[in-house]
């Protein structure tokens, strides 16, 4: 990603909002508010790679924008504990060095992680609470309770001398939440009263209609769907929903089960929500290690996994390879979850293993029960928020473009004129004057290796994309100061022959025959270099593999000359 020269003066003077990550897309939620040369991010999270990153578990936003302006920085506010939201910051902090705003539950779950990041030790983070309003230099936030599939979750009232936005975070309307309370419809009434310049909203259900329901008729349908069942039960979920953990374990009480986690975030986050008194009445869960001396039919298993991730506890069981447990016949796995756009073909994936080994699949689309609702809002939910913040600009973020185009029509549809759909890296200036993207600074990814992290187009994972769909040659010659050969060319052929179909090898013949005629061509005419000698080489290998595969795998050349 080419970084340009970044302006920062530009924003000395008037409110600007920047949304670094997380528009257009799922994930990597990065944003920036700007006011009279000082800065706010809001979100600090990851997004899951794909296919196009070997290697590679998960993506970051690059803070290299914020770098230059670290010293301005005055907070960073994390909305919730969700993994788009969060999971960035034990890897970024140190390059941000600002302190950290979040509710106690957060709070909880980031000191958990920072465990595994030394360099976050001397990280602050100031505990806040919904209701709460703290000063931090031009910027004045109101912290508003919102429901949401995780505790403690916040949206947040930018109070600045220009005017109010509204970050709306991830919410719902949940009228009864099994954690925490109802959104606080009466703070934002009036905030709405008040006056809102901006909102700065949740799209990811903008076009779905009607409204999303209650996590208490999730417990139900749970408690419906395992009295029919006889055998093992699974069931998979966001690792980070603890309304859902609480939901599956009331349910699993009410059949005369025990509950039983895996996977290591699961651990983690119901740790986390222990500590925090939000599991104070479930039974603590039943240990991994005993769960031989639990008969099949009295238990539950909450399952990280729900994805597909091919590591995660639900991948590993699907492929029967999770240590000390086997489901099969007789057993049921259940999606408490829908797919996030991409990851159908993941799911799929386990489903099928799951069913292959005669495992019943159920999900919210082959059951009666409702076995899931979602943590943000639809539409009839978004229209109440808005009525309740009368803002003068809506600006639509966390989703697809689609999504938040959704948002804008919707908000249009109820006479709010004005929206701007961003992109990742849009300047918006929100005052004074007319809001408005005046401005756009290139936005990137990092990439995070086992050992470490790199930029997302770094030149290393380019390559190895292109070998994991073209293959590699890789050919050594040896030559003698005359420049005849030594030896038969060795060729290597990777990810493009198979060594038992009868015929395959004619391919490197073929090859040591056609280098042997070029190194003659080359000696005739007098070339001597060895760069000239290896490229020549390289570009006629290159050539013939192409003739034959019909595509150009990575090929190289290594010239010896004694």
């Amino acid at each position: 990603m080419p970084e340009k020269p970044v302006n920062y003066a530009a924003f000395d003077k008037g409110f600007h909002f920047l949304p670094l990550g997380g528009s257009e897309e799922f994930g990597v939620n990065f944003n920036l508010y700007a006011c009279d040369g000082e800065w706010m991010i809001f979100d600090c999270g990851l997004g899951f790679a794909d296919h196009r990153y070997p290697n590679v578990d998960v993506l970051l936003p690059d803070p290299y924008f914020v770098e230059g302006i670290k010293e301005r920085i005055k907070g960073l506010v994390i909305t919730h504990a969700h993994e788009d939201h969060i999971g960035a910051v034990p890897h970024l902090w140190p390059r941000l060095g600002c302190p950290i705003y979040c509710t106690k539950f957060t709070a909880s779950v980031l000191r958990a992680k920072f465990n595994d990041f030394p360099n976050c030790k001397s990280a602050r983070i100031i505990e806040i609470k919904a209701r709460q309003v703290i000063d931090l230099g031009a910027f004045k936030c109101h912290f508003f309770g919102v429901t949401h599939s995780i505790p403690e979750a916040v949206a947040t009232l930018i109070e600045t001398s220009y005017g109010s936005v509204l970050h709306s975070g991830d919410w719902n309307l949940d009228p009864t939440p099994v954690i925490g309370k109802p959104t606080d419809e009466a703070m934002f009434r009036k905030a709405g009263e008040q006056g809102v310049l901006a909102y700065v909203g949740d799209s990811t259900n903008a076009l779905v209609p009607g409204r999303g329901g209650t996590e208490r008729d999730v417990e139900t349908g749970l408690a419906g769907l395992f009295a029919e069942c006889r055998g093992r039960i699974g069931v998979t979920i966001f690792a980070s929903n603890v309304g859902r953990i609480r939901s599956i374990a009331k349910a699993a009480q009410a059949v005369g089960r025990s509950v039983c986690v895996l996977g290591r975030s699961l651990h983690r986050m119901s740790a986390s929500a222990r500590d925090c008194g939000y599991l104070h009445d479930i039974p603590e869960f039943v240990d991994e290690k005993d769960i031989e001396y639990v008969p099949a039919d009295q238990i539950v298993f909450i399952v990280t996994g729900s994805q597909g991730e091919s590591a995660a506890a639900l991948a590993r069981l699907s492929r029967g390879e999770w240590p000390t447990l086997r489901f099969g016949k007789g057993d049921t796995m259940v999606f408490s979850s829908r797919a996030i756009p991409g990851n159908e073909t993941n799911i799929n994936a386990v489903k099928n293993n799951l069913s292959a080994a005669s495992i019943k699949v159920v999900d919210p689309d082959t059951t009666s029960h409702r076995i899931h609702v979602s943590g943000h809002p639809y539409r009839d939910e978004i229209i109440d928020m808005l009525n309740w913040v009368k803002p003068q600009v809506v600006i639509p973020v966390h989703g697809e473009r689609l999504m938040l185009e959704g948002q804008a029509q919707l908000a249009r549809d109820i006479g709010i004129e004005k929206t701007i759909i961003p992109n990742n890296g849009s300047v918006i200036r929100l005052a004074p004057g007319e809001p408005a993207v005046i401005d756009h600074i290139p936005v990137g990814l990092l990439a995070v290796e086992p050992q470490r992290v790199i930029k997302a187009d770094h030149r290393a994972i380019a390559e190895r994309r292109k070998l994991q769909y073209s293959g590699a040659a890789h050919v050594t010659v040896a030559i003698d100061r005359r420049g005849d050969l030594l030896m038969d060319p060795q060729i290597s052929l990777v990810g493009l022959i198979d060594g038992s179909v009868p015929g395959e090898y004619d391919i490197i013949k073929e090859l040591q025959m056609e280098i042997e005629d070029l190194l003659a061509d080359l000696k005739d005419d007098d070339i001597t270099e060895n760069a000239r000698i290896e490229e020549d080489i390289r570009v006629s290998v290159r050539k013939m593999l192409n003739q034959v595969f019909g595509f150009k795998p990575k090929v190289s050349v290594h010239l010896l000359r004694v």
